[in-house]
């Protein structure tokens, strides 16, 4: 069949998947983009069946049938007894000889990292919510279950949309201090008070998931030095660098020079107020971290993670890098 297949990468998200077949030198043999991966909305079964129709593009457009090993990274795999149940399902699909399946944030982690370097480091993952994970060469990992409040969560796109409402609210009915978000918010939806806003997302004239376009409002009100809107952000900054440093300090990389990799659409932005307050927070905290904000697609560390499984040549982690850096 050609150029050996080694590696099929998947990086399954709740809005997109993407999977890519890679060969042994580190070639990009085919590609392929499908739909979000929820299992808890629709079910294991259907969730993988989707997943096999996108993983079967890919392998047509590679021109081969199956590879060594298959390298999963899957929103929704959360907690440790969910990524086994999901590498289970997957391996029974015979894709490859092994499968192993990560949860996603663990693809921004190994993505981040320079080639040929060894798997240590920690990876905060700031999107539609907030997730934290940490690798060390010796094989220990450290991570929180990352399911929403009931597991100690806070932030995150869609939180700080939540926020954002919540102190808008009480400004315009006198219950807390005025913020500019009580006029922005409503305003942004051509709507004229929060009281019309919360109507209609309450009678859902207008969409629950439009709630992650208030994100970008709130950093516009902290960029122009809305106070209660400034405090916001801060405090994502804090829970940015509180999860990095409790994983830093789990790994015992506390007094190491180690990256802290910070991937998601809330942290790849580059908003001034958030970023730069990281960066200071992580200096005074863990003064010997490397903080850096990864762009790469996490694609890319799902496939870097599957050729460290069959130990391909660091010359074939090379090509796979610039492949995605072109």
């Amino acid at each position: 069949m050609g150029v050996s297949a080694a590696v099929i990468a998947i990086d399954a998200g709740n809005s997109k998947t993407d999977v890519a077949v890679i060969g042994t030198e580190g070639s990009v043999l085919g590609t392929a983009r499908g739909g979000g991966f929820q299992p808890p909305v629709v079910g294991i079964g259907v969730a993988i069946d989707a997943l096999a129709v996108t993983v079967g593009q890919a392998l047509e457009a590679a021109g081969v049938q199956e590879v060594e090993h298959v390298s999963a990274c899957l929103a929704n795999a959360d907690l440790p007894i969910e990524e086994r149940e999901l590498e289970a399902a997957v391996h029974a699909r015979g894709w490859g000889r092994t499968t192993e399946v990560r949860n996603d944030t663990f693809a921004i982690l190994r993505a981040g990292l320079p080639s040929g370097a060894e798997t240590l480091g920690v990876a905060v993952v700031c999107g539609a919510g907030i997730n934290c994970v940490g690798m060390h060469p010796d094989g220990r990992t450290a991570r929180f279950p990352a399911i929403g409040r009931i597991s100690g969560d806070w932030g995150g796109g869609g939180g700080l949309a939540e926020e954002a409402l919540w102190f808008a609210a009480r400004a315009e009915d006198g219950r807390g201090e005025p913020t500019e978000l009580a006029r922005a918010l409503p305003a942004y939806f051509g709507l004229d008070s929060m009281y019309a806003l919360i109507e209609a997302l309450h009678l859902r004239r207008i969409d629950e998931k439009r709630k992650h376009e208030i994100t970008p409002v709130l950093f516009a009100a902290g960029a122009a030095g809305d106070r209660v809107a400034l405090s916001v952000i801060h405090r994502q900054a804090d829970e940015v660098v509180l999860m990095a440093t409790v994983a830093l300090g789990r790994l015992g990389l506390l007094d190491e020079k180690a990256p802290v990799l910070l991937g998601g659409s809330v942290l790849a932005a580059r908003h001034p107020e958030l970023n730069d307050h990281i960066t200071a927070l992580l200096a005074e905290r863990a003064p010997r971290a490397v903080a850096r904000v990864v762009t790469a697609p996490p694609v890319l560390g799902a496939a870097l993670l599957g050729l460290d499984h069959v130990a391909a040549p660091a010359e074939s982690h090379l090509r796979l890098r610039t492949h995605y850096d072109a």
